[in-house]
C-alpha cells in the first residue's frame, strides 16, 4: 500500500525552500521530489513525477502561483495545490479558494503548520493558518447572499447543478456526458435552462460563472 506522500517544492528564495526540506523530511511519511525557484520549473517537475502535492509560493518568476494552478487543473495533472506566501489579503485567499486550493499557510507559520496542512491537502480537505479564518466566515456570508439574490439559483436541479460543477472542473459538454452517462444533447438542454434560471447570456457566460462559484456551490 501506497504511504509516502511526494511533495514538489516551488519557490524563489533558496534558504527558505531549503527550510521547508528540512521541516518536511523530519516528519515520516512525507518526500520531496524536486524543488523549483520559477512557476515554469515547478509545473515541468509537476508533470515529471506527478507528486500528490505541490507547494507553491503565489509570487514566483516566469509563472506565478495562480498560473501553476491553472495549469494543473488544465491538464488535469493528480495535484493537490498549497500555496505557502506572505499575502495576507483577502483578494489573493479568495483567489486560490476559487482555484481549488486545499491549503493556503502564510510563510510566518510556515514551520508549524506546514506538515498538518500538507496531510489535510492529500486527503482531501482544506487547511489554512489560523489567522486567516475569518475570510472563511466572509466567505460562506456570501454563499448565502448570492443563494438568496442570485435569479433562479435555488430552484436548479440536482443535475444542473451537478452540471454546474462540472463546468467549473473545465469539462466540456461531451466529457460531462460521458459521466453523467446522457446524451450531449442532453448536457446542452440543461446547459441552456441553468442560463435561462440564472439569467446568463452569452457563449462563455455559463462557464465563467461555474469557474467563479464552484466552491461556493458544491
Amino acid at each position: 500500500m501506497k504511504t509516502e506522500i511526494r511533495i514538489v517544492i516551488a519557490d524563489d528564495h533558496p534558504i527558505f525552500r531549503h527550510g521547508l526540506r528540512q521541516v518536511i523530511e523530519k516528519s515520516g511519511g512525507l518526500k520531496v521530489v524536486a524543488e523549483a525557484e520559477d512557476g515554469v520549473a515547478a509545473l515541468a517537475h509537476i508533470q515529471e513525477f506527478k507528486p500528490e502535492i505541490a507547494i507553491l509560493d503565489i509570487d514566483m518568476p516566469k509563472e506565478d502561483g495562480f498560473a501553476v494552478v491553472r495549469k494543473i487543473r488544465e491538464l488535469r495533472l493528480p495535484t493537490t495545490a498549497i500555496f505557502l506566501t506572505m499575502y495576507k489579503d483577502e483578494l489573493h485567499f479568495n483567489e486560490a479558494m476559487d482555484l481549488g486550493v486545499k491549503g493556503y499557510l502564510l510563510k510566518d507559520n510556515a514551520a508549524a503548520d506546514l506538515v498538518n496542512c500538507v496531510n489535510a491537502a492529500a486527503a482531501g480537505q482544506s487547511y489554512i493558518s489560523p489567522a486567516l479564518s475569518a475570510y472563511l466566515l466572509n466567505r460562506g456570508k456570501r454563499a448565502r447572499t448570492l443563494v438568496e439574490q442570485r435569479p433562479g439559483l435555488n430552484d436548479l436541479t440536482a443535475t444542473e447543478r451537478r452540471i454546474l460543477a462540472l463546468l467549473g472542473d473545465y469539462k466540456t459538454s461531451k466529457e460531462i456526458a460521458n459521466e453523467l452517462c446522457v446524451s450531449v444533447r442532453t448536457v446542452e438542454n440543461h446547459r441552456a435552462n441553468i442560463c435561462t434560471k440564472l439569467e446568463l447570456h452569452g457563449t462563455h457566460a455559463l462557464v465563467k460563472f461555474a469557474i467563479q462559484h464552484k466552491s461556493d456551490l458544491s
